[in-house]
């Protein structure tokens, strides 16, 4: 079976991540803030995601050893793993930025909802793909209905559910309230993927995780290391990408409200000569 699982080596402090900056994100509330905050921010991680992208791949395709069992096929490991941990961590930003948005009507909220989807979605299918790519020549099959491929399946789907049913209103502030309620009913599924190996016992192909207990990890240093530095390269690359999506759309409010505000004074100029 793959090394590590799919989406079982994923450990609690990601999803404790992801709630935590949403905690915070209050502090951040006003646009301008946010705007002066993501360019200083916007460079650093993106460099941070270049070097770590880099590495990560350098020590996983040529200094990391293949698998005894799996040989060279477990390097599709070091792709596969790190983006159904940031599939998980997505969704989780996302149901917990649209409670935010519900509850405490926080203005970037809903920004930052309507942004983390398509990168989530974009991880969930590279999850999807890696792992049937990986599954083929270990299970013998390209794809098999069990729980933790099933729910990951679900995942994407409710990525997608999400972009389409916020666009689906002509009334914007309605289709983010529709699309919030589906993130965070569909938050369900999180746990299910996380613990349907490790806890629940539900029938699958996947091993139990590898790396979620940091101290006695059942996966060799050798692998552990590039895997853990494509993770932080993935994580690095999700906030670069997060923040160049919010802030172009919060320079698109900003456009749109000048030109109405143009509009509005086009149209009172052209009827002053009227009453004239």
């Amino acid at each position: 079976m793959p090394l590590g699982g799919c989406l079982g080596l994923a450990s609690d402090y990601r999803i404790t991540l992801g709630l935590a900056i949403m905690v915070n994100l209050h502090r951040f509330a006003n646009p301008n803030r946010f705007m002066r905050l993501s360019g200083f921010v916007l460079p650093w991680v993106s460099g941070i995601a270049a070097i770590t992208f880099a590495v990560g791949l350098y020590l996983a395709l040529v200094v990391s050893p293949p698998d005894y069992e799996q040989r060279e096929t477990v390097r599709i490991m070091y792709i596969h793993v790190p983006a159904a941990w940031m599939a998980l961590f997505s969704y989780t930003l996302m149901a917990a930025s649209c409670a935010v948005a519900l509850i405490w009507r926080h203005p970037l909220a809903d920004v930052a909802a309507k942004s983390i989807a398509p990168i989530g979605a974009g991880f969930t299918f590279i999850c999807l793909v890696t792992g049937s790519l990986w599954g083929h020549p270990t299970w013998g099959t390209w794809w098999v209905w069990d729980a933790r491929l099933t729910s990951v399946l679900i995942l994407f789907f409710l990525f997608m559910g999400y972009m389409v049913l916020f666009d689906a209103f002509d009334d914007p502030t309605k289709g983010a309230r529709a699309a919030g309620v589906l993130a965070m009913v569909g938050f369900v599924f999180v746990p299910i993927i996380k613990f349907s190996v490790d806890i629940l016992e539900l029938r699958t192909l996947h091993q139990g995780a590898s790396v979620s207990k940091l101290s006695t990890p059942s996966i060799h240093e050798s692998m552990l290391w590039p895997l853990l530095i494509m993770a932080l390269a993935y994580l690095a690359y999700f906030i670069a990408l997060l923040l160049v999506r919010m802030r172009s759309a919060i320079l698109g409010a900003r456009v749109r409200s000048l030109r109405m505000m143009q509009a509005e004074r086009a149209s009172r100029v052209a009827i002053a000569p009227e009453r004239l």
